[in-house]
């Protein structure tokens, strides 16, 4: 009960977090994006649309599943809004052992609504970061079991200045966040 407390002010508040700019993209396979609407405080306008095909970007190699809802948290459908509200919580950096590590504990814990995952590192282009399997044939099928290997990947101490994720939902909408260090560092 107290998780659906949380989501719902955390919705009530915009559920961004410190230190995180959005974006929000829809797109469908073979279709030319519409301009981005950035949720950033800033003044800019947004960008102008995308008028030629050589910078559109290539029609995403999935194709939407069905939207329905299954209480168990397997759509995007189900987990947009739990992803919206715990933005924040999307990675974290953690100084290790000499490393800055990044973790994607959360974004792992609710994958079985996305095709994919991206990221970037210090304002490079994200990368295709694999996500493990949604077990759908058990209980818990968000679950991260041992064979999904490690939610983190490690990086120079001190070097990780900003992270871009980068999360595509099962019906192929996009949401691209940036987070810098100091609003993702473990203590």
């Amino acid at each position: 009960m107290l998780d659906v407390v949380l989501v719902m002010i955390a919705l009530a508040t915009g559920g961004g977090g410190a230190g995180a700019e959005r974006e929000t993209l829809t797109l469908a396979p073979a279709e030319t994006p519409a301009p981005v609407a950035s949720s950033s405080s800033s003044s800019e306008e947004a960008p102008p649309p995308v008028t030629s095909s050589e910078d559109a970007p290539a029609a995403l190699p999935y194709e939407a599943e069905p939207q329905v809802a299954t209480g168990r948290f397997l759509t995007a459908l189900e987990i947009k809004p739990i992803m919206g509200a715990t933005r924040a919580n999307w990675v974290a950096v953690r100084e290790w052992d000499g490393q800055d590590l990044i973790y994607v504990t959360h974004i792992w814990s609710w994958r079985c609504g996305l095709v994919a995952m991206k990221l970037g590192v210090n304002g490079a282009d994200p990368e295709d970061w694999p996500l493990p399997p949604c077990h759908e044939d058990t209980a818990q099928p968000n679950a991260m079991l041992e064979s999904d290997g490690l939610p983190y990947r490690a990086f120079p101490l001190k070097s990780v200045e900003t992270v871009t994720v980068e999360l595509i939902y099962d019906d192929l909408t996009t949401e691209r966040s940036t987070f810098n260090r100091q609003g993702v560092l473990m203590p």
